[in-house]
């Protein structure tokens, strides 16, 4: 067995829930990588929601919470205000993201708390039968949208950009080196760091979504359809950008302007 997953795996809830060519493990190797990298494994804690990319961070031998539907984020700014000197990291996708929790997502990144936060981008809900979700593309065919959907798709980058995250990238599982890098950047960043990973899902997107249900051509056609995002270059027409959009090492974070209100008030020393 590899060294990494004894080391931070356990191995006696072998095997994952995982369906056979999802992305989750590589998401969670890729996490593994960065943890080991930093030699953190007593600082960090991770929290997750509900969903198949929530269940990644259970295969742990760390401090672990496994929340309720939406509210990864939230519970993950009550442990960083209870915890402040702890690595707080959150795994979470698009559904439990940016649907039920997207009121979370905004508060954390306007506040530009010191969380990290992993959001597994596999544009269905997978783990309940193949709903649309805030990022589904449009004319996509799903269990709830049987004609094709209307909607125009969240871009979670962007939002938490507009919003004032202070560290934002995206990967695919077809970039899992740059995306342990990523990881490993935004658990060192102090803010708020959001980092999407596009992965694949071929049970339900699959068939619903990618027309296409073998994993390796679903990660090909991520390295087709993405293009490396450089600050001045100009986008490349009908490419998703993936990269590093944001690095501000400036911004102020959350925890400190809470301790320099607190001592202006005299009730900090």
């Amino acid at each position: 067995m590899n060294k990494l997953y004894q080391k931070y795996i356990k191995t006696e809830s072998l095997p994952t829930l995982f369906c056979p060519g999802c992305g989750n493990g590589i998401v969670q190797y890729a996490a593994i990588e960065a943890f080991d990298k930093l030699g953190i494994a007593d600082d960090v804690a991770c929290v997750s929601g509900i969903g198949c990319s929530s269940w990644i961070p259970c295969y742990f031998e760390l401090d672990v919470i496994h929340t309720m539907h939406g509210r990864a984020i939230a519970f993950a700014e009550g442990l960083k205000l209870a915890q402040p000197k702890k690595k707080i990291m959150v795994f979470t996708g698009d559904g439990d993201c940016l649907a039920i929790g997207g009121n979370h997502l905004l508060h954390a990144a306007a506040r530009n708390i010191d969380l990290t936060v992993v959001m597994v981008n596999n544009y269905i809900y997978g783990m309940t039968g193949g709903q649309k979700s805030p990022t589904t593309p449009m004319g996509s065919k799903t269990k709830t949208s049987p004609f094709g959907c209307y909607d125009e798709p969240l871009n979670g980058c962007k939002l938490v950009m507009a919003l004032g995250a202070s560290h934002v990238a995206r990967w695919t599982t077809a970039h899992p080196v740059q995306l342990a890098k990523a990881i490993e950047d935004g658990l060192e960043h102090k803010g708020f760091s959001f980092i999407e990973v596009l992965s694949q899902c071929p049970v339900q997107a699959g068939k619903n979504v990618y027309g296409e249900k073998d994993p390796a051509k679903i990660m090909e056609g991520y390295k087709e359809c993405t293009y490396r995002y450089r600050e001045g270059e100009p986008p490349v027409e009908g490419k998703i950008p993936i990269g590093t959009f944001r690095k501000d090492e400036t911004a102020t974070e959350y925890l400190e302007r809470v301790e320099a209100r607190l001592a202006s008030e005299g009730i900090r020393k």
